[in-house]
């Protein structure tokens, strides 16, 4: 299959203009920079207050480069809202007012034609094209209502706004195969024969972890997984990427992480350091590409749109609750490489076995850097790059990608999602044991931990490693996995179907290890 795949750099915009206002007075201040790679959030204001209703009109502008609609799939940008009634000491998430299609308030703007879809917990809202095309989207005054009055405010109170973009990947309900015709390691139908899983449904699947007839599952290391001969269910809550779903167009980047840290209180930042030598990273050095640096007031980095290591679990999970987004599950990570193809043999994220690494890069590594390596889809071993930072590490998301690029030469997934395959290892939620399959799929409500100790931790009870105690998951991380390899490692980890680690865990921190948020698309 040949198809054209438009997703560039990423993801995640924080409004260009973060404000202040008196809800009634609508006094606004100097635009504050904030950092705005492919997908662009700008002119940010509050128009049309209805103090009857507690609600008010956010205003901006939206346009990201190579979006997409055909009849498989669309693009889409996640945008939520944050606010803040201290002067931007803490900010909090603000919830919209109508869940649905087009609701009532909300202004598609001008330009590019477009959908803005409110989900029924209206933690922010999907902005795509509403009609089949390609290219730049570009969208003036594009209006969100904020019921001001849900989160606690009147029309005498003061507040800064800002707004933040994620780009995702619509992936549509359907039947999918999981794990490949290739000997071991991956999901089977049963032990005479190489069959992968068929994925018909969303309902519950039976499972034997045998050398039997019916549905079983291997990981060549076992770490974690339930115990030989265990008979179990993978119940029908749990996501099993039959339904629809977006998900991450890339990794989360420096830029992206930035963004997210800096709105988090000095007892957050604290916790969610990654730059400090705990964390396997002095704030003054280069380690691995990570070019975070922080020590008091706001973070910084050097090279945005590159792809970011160094999570611990916890922040893995606090990104995804303060964004409103979910982790994903490694049968959803399978359907995102594969899509509706039938398995191919220790295929990679793009649907074969061909596979060459990037070697040399372009230019200054400012956003607009490429691999000039022929034919190179993929980073792994270990690669000291020649240009650029040099160095081993990971790569600007989307590197591979051009308006003309094919899956393979862009490195895509089936649907258009990039570096399924090497760059940062994905951290999906395991089938292996009952930690994992007891995720439910619940998204994130925008909202961190301020327990003392435990700060800026996510609350999710059903989400791996968490279970309400404040505690969980600092460390740990039972009921994640890892899938899809990293820029570091050797191997056949490339292969979609390769579990070997698909139910590791431990409480080291990860120059390899990256971020991918998900949201239900029904909900």
């Amino acid at each position: 299959m040949s198809r054209k795949f438009f997703p560039q750099i990423q993801a995640m915009a924080a409004g260009k203009r973060a404000l202040f206002l008196i809800l009634g007075l609508f006094f606004l201040c100097l635009p504050e920079r904030a950092l705005a790679n492919n997908l662009s959030i700008s002119n940010v204001t509050l128009t049309s207050p209805n103090a009857t209703d507690g609600t008010i009109q956010v205003q901006f502008d939206i346009s990201w480069s190579n979006s997409w609609r055909n009849q498989t799939n669309y693009d889409a940008a996640w945008v939520f809202i944050k606010y803040s009634t201290d002067s931007g000491t803490t900010w909090n998430h603000a919830k919209l007012e109508t869940a649905g299609t087009n609701p009532s308030g909300v202004s598609i703007g001008s330009g590019t034609a477009i959908d803005i879809i409110v989900p029924t917990d209206l933690m922010g809202a999907f902005i795509q094209r509403s009609a089949t095309g390609s290219g730049a989207l570009s969208t003036t005054s594009v209006q969100l209502v904020w019921d001001y009055e849900a989160n606690g405010l009147t029309a005498s109170s003061t507040a800064r706004v800002k707004v933040f973009g994620v780009e995702m990947v619509y992936i549509p309900t359907g039947a999918f195969y999981a794990g490949d015709t290739a000997a071991t390691g991956t999901f089977k139908q049963g032990s005479s024969d190489t069959d992968p899983w068929y994925i018909s449904s969303a309902g519950a699947i039976s499972v034997t972890n045998t050398a039997s007839n019916g549905y079983y599952y291997t990981s060549a290391a076992f770490t974690n997984e339930d115990a030989t001969g265990a008979t179990f269910t993978i119940p029908a809550t749990f996501p099993n990427g039959y339904s629809a779903f977006y998900l991450m167009k890339y990794e989360v980047t420096e830029g992206e992480f930035v963004e997210f840290f800096n709105t988090l209180t000095s007892a957050q930042k604290t916790t969610r350091d990654m730059t400090g030598l705990s964390q396997g990273k002095n704030s003054d050095s280069v380690v691995d590409r990570n070019t975070i640096a922080w020590t008091s007031g706001d973070a910084t980095t050097t090279v945005s749109d590159r792809g970011v290591g160094y999570w611990t679990f916890q922040g893995t999970m606090a990104f995804y609750d303060w964004a409103a987004l979910r982790p994903y599950t490694e049968l959803e990570f399978e359907k995102a490489c594969r899509g509706t193809l039938a398995a191919v043999a220790s295929e990679s994220a793009w649907g074969n076995t061909t596979i060459t690494q990037a070697v040399t890069i372009s230019g200054t590594e400012n956003g607009t850097e490429t691999i000039t390596t022929a034919g190179a889809n993929s980073n792994y071993s270990v690669q000291t790059f020649s240009g650029g930072d040099a160095s081993t590490g990971p790569l600007r998301v989307g590197i591979y990608a051009t308006s003309s690029s094919t899956r393979t030469q862009s490195g895509a997934g089936y649907y258009g999602n990039m570096e399924l395959s090497g760059n940062l290892s994905e951290h999906p939620v395991t089938v292996g044991n009952s930690t994992g399959r007891g995720f439910t799929g619940t998204h994130g409500n925008g909202v961190l931990t301020t327990i003392a100790s435990y700060e800026g931790n996510a609350t999710n009870t059903d989400w791996p490693g968490l279970d309400g105690t404040p505690s969980r998951g600092v460390t740990g991380g039972l009921g994640m996995g890892y899938r899809g390899s990293n820029w570091g490692a050797t191997g056949n980890g490339f292969m979609v179907s390769n579990r070997q680690v698909a139910a590791e865990y431990n409480s080291n921190v990860h120059s390899h290890s990256g971020v991918r948020g998900a949201r239900t698309a029904s909900s």
